[in-house]
């Protein structure tokens, strides 16, 4: 048996929201709609037709999962646009535990995955959004796993098995009511990020880590590093502490 969870918080009032029944990427309508939007908006999204993860790759999506988009028009500096990922994954983190009442279960896995009893439940995908050759804000494409998760043969060697969070608890909830949990949660996270800097963001962060002060291996284009992963500094770069050195590292794969 299922459980259906309809948990309806309070939408924050400066945040729009467009669902649509289909469209081949919420990134891809964020993009496109960005122009007529006047504040940061939501897009939902029943059904992709092409999702796509990081690097470009295919994101498989199951009926029922959650497939979500955020534009937004961005007054910050540069620096501080790309810790977004850390807000979205620390509202996916909370909204999970809402949903599931099970907070041991969940951890966060650097630069952008949420993992649920070791397996990856969700990702963060980032994307700039531009107007006559200037970034103007920023997409945060935001993919769950709620009612099921793609077969083990379509993700890459060494990538954590998918996960949903259905297969692992039994509970059932519906895409519009997921994000009608993780908007105000994001929103608060947002706001903190905005008025007090990365600081809190980071530690909330580190506290929710997976593989803390343990080994762990870096995949770059160029090389694979292997370290002990040490901490997250001012700008959310991962610190990985090697035999011979400190490795500073802005984007990578991750492997353990």
């Amino acid at each position: 048996m299922s459980t259906k969870v309809t948990t309806t918080p309070d939408w924050p009032q400066t945040y729009g929201r467009i669902v649509l029944n289909e469209v081949d990427s919420t990134l891809d309508e964020a993009q496109r709609q960005f122009p007529a939007l006047t504040q940061k908006t939501w897009f939902l999204a029943h059904h992709q037709t092409g999702a796509r993860g990081r690097r470009g790759r295919a994101w498989d999506m199951p009926a029922g999962n959650f497939a979500g988009t955020l534009a937004v028009q961005d007054p910050t500096p540069s620096t501080l646009s790309a810790l977004r990922s850390f807000v979205a994954a620390l509202a996916l983190y909370d909204a999970l535990v809402v949903v599931t009442g099970r907070p041991d279960s969940f951890a966060l896995k650097w630069p952008n995955d949420v993992l649920l009893n070791g397996g990856k439940v969700a990702g963060i995908l980032l994307e700039s959004i531009s107007q006559k050759n200037a970034i103007v804000g920023i997409a945060v494409g935001i993919g769950v796993n709620l009612a099921g998760a793609p077969h083990v043969s379509k993700v890459e060697a060494r990538a954590l098995r998918p996960v949903s969070v259905v297969g692992e608890f039994g509970i059932a909830v519906g895409a519009e009511d997921f994000l009608n949990i993780i908007a105000p949660i994001y929103a608060r996270y947002e706001t903190q990020l905005i008025q007090l800097g990365f600081g809190p963001i980071r530690e909330a962060w580190l506290a929710r880590a997976t593989k803390l002060g343990e080994v762990i291996t870096a995949r770059l284009p160029n090389e694979e590093i292997t370290g002990t992963f040490e901490t997250l500094d001012e700008n959310g770069y991962l610190i990985l502490k090697t035999s011979k050195e400190r490795r500073k590292i802005a984007a990578a794969d991750i492997f353990f």
